[in-house]
């Protein structure tokens, strides 16, 4: 018998053990202490020594040859040293910018890589580049681009505070919550993985609760299955969620179910936007009967929802997805709309809520906490680019466009250097994409696995996973803290970012400036020290480091008594004390400054703009996350079981087609195709499909990707000038059963 351990580690999808034989993660088991644990993690083993690893450096070879950029994803990689690796790299980026300068390279990474704190790949990639006189940043993120620039204008908070600070807890909701209305649904799926990771999956626990105390659940979203079994299914189709809020609006108006007072005292504009959904301003009343004609949902049930929501504490609930759309600014706009004519924001239980099971740890009671830190340090250069807006950027230097009320101009990259995240999984339209990465002169990667990115970069480091290399790990409002040890030698010659970086950083002479002259142990014992001494400054108490090491874990004391922490609470008792960060102090349900902005399609109240619906092309398609997985982590152990992705419809709409459950078929749009194979769901409203993220880009020669990206669907167009966001959801596509022909 071989040497065996175990230990717990953690990761975005949560904690669980790890199991070790002869250097080789043989099996993983859930952590004794979650609830709900997803089975994400029995692919580690699988992933972490797949055949698709990355096992040495790497160059592209017409690069290599020719400097050719118009390759890139069609081309061979050759074998070279870590010493010739990074010799190429360093040389690359000295030319870029003695030549062009800082402000021509471009700092791709997404966050996701690591849920560890200081392997943390975004970290990681800006730290170095600032130490190397900066890079052009992004905005943002692909989750929640529109919803972080129309927040800040409604109610005067950065979108991540409300998100993690205003915002009831689920022990508020099950106190004093009536009813649990909600946008786009809340999918204990989704709240499965979180940032830094979730130890204790409790979502689906508080809607048991919920629902056994006989409260109303009502989820309005195209899906059923979007929401726990026990709520109220009312069928939506997609991109008319803010028809149905200004249906809902006119019944609160005109029944005098609206909170006036509130409305008066907290509030800003809402005579004028009263207008619009009266029809007194010259455009046509959104009665519940117009409302039911855009959202196929009855005009009594629409009534019947709005005198439900004013007959008790009532929490609106509005899912991430619902700003992925085109004009996706409006249903988060109006839904704060709707919750200031009620006039429970402030109360417990009452209000506003963005992302309840959008992600794990959203609504726990948890006192806030700074977390070990990984400093990036300070970028010299000032200019940005809202996050979807990569390919729009990568064609058109020097273009102009409109962002939130400024007038920029997109850089001309030379070089992108990519460190953590996928954007030939994140990213819409990928075939645009595709010929966008042919533009920049040099392209370099770290990355652990053949993805489709790796497969498009000139210089390809292996990066070693979270299970070859130390860390610390924690998550905000999560109560546990790990000691994350390395389980595994790298993989090949795999090394981890920050030696990779650091290695880069002597050859560009600024290593003192990167790595301060601490390894990367020295570095995490720093960072974990300094989070020791905040906590204690706090008064909560967390082991030291050595026995923390030893431990490999610990369940902080940090629950806190949930009424302190009513979202808005101090605004409601005294507004002029404590305003809001908005113009006028208050929610703005008209805001002058968005109207003065003179976009048509934003002007300055939430408005409704008509999917656009083309004959050819008579299915919506909606794209969300997967549940066997994380993004498209680990999808190199999922494709040796799962052929194709999976796309579910309606029977009906299948039968309308000649299709079966199990046909292989193709789904194909004006941008792109790919294959998938057929499900057939009672639970999704005939006319929309589904199909989850996450499967690899792997088009054919004819374009047609087998692998099942719905990205090579969706379009790649901001959600509007003010936020220019995702706009992935609520895609035309046709169907039919797959003839070898895209």
């Amino acid at each position: 018998m071989g040497n065996k351990s175990s230990k717990v580690t953690t990761s975005h999808w949560g904690a669980f053990n790890v199991f070790v034989e002869n250097d080789k993660i043989i099996n993983t088991e859930p952590f004794h202490a979650d609830p709900a644990p997803p089975n994400i993690s029995e692919l580690v083993p699988k992933a972490v020594h797949h055949s698709k690893r990355i096992d040495q450096p790497y160059v592209r070879k017409g690069w290599l040859e020719k400097h050719s950029t118009n390759t890139r994803g069609n081309d061979e990689y050759v074998p070279i040293s870590w010493e010739d690796a990074t010799d190429l790299a360093a040389k690359e980026l000295i030319r870029i910018k003695n030549d062009f300068g800082n402000e021509t390279i471009f700092g791709g990474s997404y966050g996701w890589a690591s849920a560890g704190r200081f392997h943390h790949s975004q970290s990681q990639l800006h730290r170095f580049l600032n130490s190397i006189g900066g890079y052009v940043s992004s905005y943002a993120s692909y989750s929640t681009g529109a919803a972080q620039a129309i927040i800040p204008h409604v109610l005067g908070l950065n979108f991540h505070k409300i998100t993690w600070g205003e915002i009831n807890s689920w022990s508020l909701i099950e106190k004093h919550t009536d009813n649990l209305i909600i946008f786009g649904g809340i999918n204990p799926k989704n709240s499965q993985v979180s940032m830094g990771g979730s130890t204790e999956h409790d979502v689906s626990k508080h809607f048991n609760t919920f629902g056994k105390m006989g409260k109303n659940m009502i989820s309005i979203s195209p899906q059923k299955d979007d929401s726990p079994k026990d709520t109220i299914w009312l069928p939506i189709m997609p991109g008319t969620d803010v028809a149905l809020m200004l249906g809902i609006a006119h019944v609160l108006e005109t029944e005098k179910l609206a909170d006036q007072l509130f409305l008066s005292k907290y509030c800003s504009g809402y005579e004028l936007f009263k207008q619009y959904f009266l029809g007194t301003d010259g455009h046509f009343a959104k009665t519940p009967e117009w409302a039911s004609a855009e959202t196929g949902i009855d005009a009594s049930e629409i009534r019947k929802l709005a005198r439900n929501m004013a007959s008790g504490r009532t929490l609106i609930s509005v899912s991430w997805s619902l700003q992925r759309a085109r004009y996706g600014e409006h249903p988060f706009w109006m839904a704060c709309v709707l919750a200031a004519m009620l006039g429970q924001i402030g109360l417990p239980g009452g209000g506003i809520g963005f992302g309840y099971g959008a992600i794990g740890n959203i609504g726990k009671t948890a006192k806030r906490m700074q977390g070990p830190l990984f400093e990036q340090g300070t970028n010299p250069i000032s200019d940005f680019i809202p996050v979807s807006r990569i390919a729009d950027m990568l064609l058109n230097p020097g273009g102009s466009y409109n962002f939130n009320g400024e007038k920029r101009v997109y850089p001309d990259i030379k070089l992108v250097y990519w460190c953590g995240g996928n954007p030939f999984h994140h990213h819409q339209d990928l075939n645009r994409l595709n010929k966008a990465w042919q533009y920049p002169e040099t392209i370099i990667v770290h990355e652990p696995w053949w993805t489709a990115t790796a497969k498009r970069a000139d210089i390809v480091f292996p990066a070693t996973t979270q299970f070859e290399r130390s860390d610390i790990g924690w998550a905000k409002g999560d109560p546990y803290i790990f000691y994350m040890p390395q389980m595994i030698s790298p993989v090949g010659l795999a090394k981890n970012d920050y030696d990779i970086f650091s290695e880069l950083s002597e050859k560009l002479n600024c290593k003192e400036k990167f790595t301060h002259n601490q390894s990367s142990d020295e570095w995490i014992k720093n960072i974990y020290d300094k989070f020791y001494k905040q906590s204690k400054d706090q008064g909560i108490k967390v082991l030291n480091f050595e026995t923390l090491k030893e431990k490999n874990f610990e369940r902080m004391s940090i629950d806190l008594n949930e009424e302190d922490y009513v979202p808005f609470k101090d605004f409601r008792k005294d507004p002029l004390a404590h305003p809001l960060g908005t113009p006028s102090g208050k929610i703005e349900i008209y805001s002058e400054k968005i109207a003065n902005f003179n976009y048509p399609e934003i002007p300055g109240h939430p408005t409704y703009n008509k999917p656009f619906l083309d004959k050819n092309f008579p299915l919506r398609l909606l794209s969300p996350q997967p549940h066997d997985k994380l993004h498209s982590q680990l999808q190199a152990a999922v494709e040796d079981t799962n052929d194709y992705a999976v796309l579910v419809m309606n029977p009906k709409d299948a039968d309308a087609r000649g299709i079966s459950r199990g046909d292989l078929i193709k789904i194909w749009n004006s941008r792109g195709c790919c294959l998938a194979t057929l499900e057939l769901q009672e639970t999704i409203l005939p006319g929309v499909v589904s199909m989850a993220t996450g499967a690899w880009f792997s088009p054919g020669e004819d374009g047609l990707d087998i692998s099942g990206n719905p990205n090579v669907l969706t379009a790649d167009t901001g959600t509007s000038d003010l936020g220019q966001g995702s706009a992935a959801h609520n895609i035309e596509v046709q169907i039919e059963i797959y003839n070898k022909k895209c």
